[in-house]
């Protein structure tokens, strides 16, 4: 397997994502965050676990920098992303994050190896080089066999490794994954959580959102639950600690 190469799976001390303080208010609506704190050490497997409406993809949005608090901060490896204009967002994004959705977005009319390229090259990654490398990831994530098929003509598991493949392409800092099960069978759904699994022991920093409590206990070394914009539990937080705000 081949990530962000932080290697051996260890968690680091420090924190790689920090929220502090953050509210996420849009007009006419009740807060879709309320003052939510929360770390995420480099090396960590997050789940965060909640109903529609909770404010769980709001948070990994924030962490994306395709949205803004309302209030408080919110950092990513150093970078204060609540701060980013348009360009600086998309540059960090490139840089810093890799992102898998529900749906894949994969584009049907470039193959699979290409796809994977893409994301390299909109990096500025040289085609050479990227096509090196988008080799080597459809290999360790075992589908390098599918490198000529277009994303249609593949099960929604493989179609889902494409993607995290695609998502590791720029060695990023923190793989976030909006319900990567949600649009599969069971079958590829076990296919998928062994991946994530895997890429954890590979050191990978993961921060999942989802409502599949197996998923969360399958995949993650510690699970956030959240409910009407606010964090209910932290299983990696004391439950006295007065550092999570919910």
């Amino acid at each position: 397997m081949s990530g962000a190469d932080t290697g051996g799976g260890d968690v680091s001390s420090e924190p790689v994502i920090g929220l502090s303080g953050v509210s996420r208010h849009y007009e006419g609506a009740r807060a879709a965050l309320d003052g939510v704190t929360l770390s995420v050490r480099a090396g960590e497997s997050v789940a965060v676990l909640g109903p529609s409406g909770s404010g769980k993809s709001t948070l990994l949005n924030l962490v994306a920098g395709l949205d803004r608090p309302s209030a408080g901060t919110v950092t990513v490896a150093g970078v204060r992303v609540d701060r980013l204009n348009e360009s600086g967002s998309a540059r960090y994004r490139r840089r810093t994050i890799g992102m898998v959705f529900q749906f894949f977005n994969l584009l049907d009319d470039l193959t699979v190896a290409d796809n994977v390229v893409l994301a390299g090259e909109l990096a500025g990654v040289p085609r050479a080089e990227a096509r090196r490398r988008a080799a080597e990831l459809l290999e360790s994530l075992g589908i390098d066999r599918h490198a000529r098929a277009h994303p249609g003509r593949l099960s929604g598991g493989e179609r889902q490794r494409v993607a995290v493949a695609r998502a590791l392409m720029n060695r990023p800092t923190v793989l976030l994954a909006d319900e990567p099960t949600g649009a599969l069978d069971s079958a590829s759904g076990e296919d998928v959580k062994e991946l994530f699994r895997e890429l954890h022991e590979d050191g990978q920093t993961v921060l999942i959102v989802t409502h599949d409590l197996t998923l969360a206990e399958d995949c993650a070394t510690r699970t956030v639950r959240m409910r009407d914009g606010r964090i209910e539990s932290d299983s990696g937080v004391p439950s006295d600690s007065s550092e999570v705000v919910g």
